[in-house]
């Protein structure tokens, strides 16, 4: 499974031991930077990453800045992009199997490492339930084509 992982400047730290953990479980991890803590705007991160997920050229990302919030409004943007900002382990399994989100959004100043990854596991050890969420995410598209016109 091909994942997108990028940050902002605070996110570096919480970055490398999402890498780290993808890539110990098998997935191919690319990391999109940046590679030092030189001050950086978020948009243009997450533009990477959800502008990957969107094309096709990755299935999954996880982007993570100081509180996860602006990634996951700048990766949002995005068509077919369901960016999903999670604290919690509940929130991954509800943001995967609900949701059928495509990329995890993280904030480095607001969860411990430790439980960042517990995170990073239950979103990607979680799949899509389907059923009646597939009728929500089908409203989802529709509003995505509103929003292009």
């Amino acid at each position: 499974m091909k994942v997108a992982v990028a940050a902002d400047h605070a996110g570096i730290g919480l970055k490398a031991a999402v890498c780290e953990w993808l890539a110990g479980h098998g997935f191919a991890v690319t990391d999109l930077g940046p590679f030092d803590t030189q001050s950086v705007d978020y948009p243009d991160y997450a533009g990477l990453v959800a502008g990957g997920v969107s094309r096709g050229e990755f299935e999954f990302g996880v982007l993570v800045c100081g509180t996860g919030i602006g990634m996951s409004i700048a990766a949002n943007k995005f068509p077919g992009v369901r960016a999903a900002l999670c604290m919690n382990e509940f929130m991954a399994r509800a943001a995967r199997g609900h949701n059928n989100a495509n990329i995890l959004c993280l904030g480095a100043r607001v969860v411990a490492v430790n439980a960042a990854i517990d995170v990073v596991a239950e979103f990607f050890c979680s799949g899509f339930e389907g059923g009646r969420h597939e009728l929500r995410l089908s409203k989802i598209s529709e509003i995505e084509k509103c929003r292009v016109k």
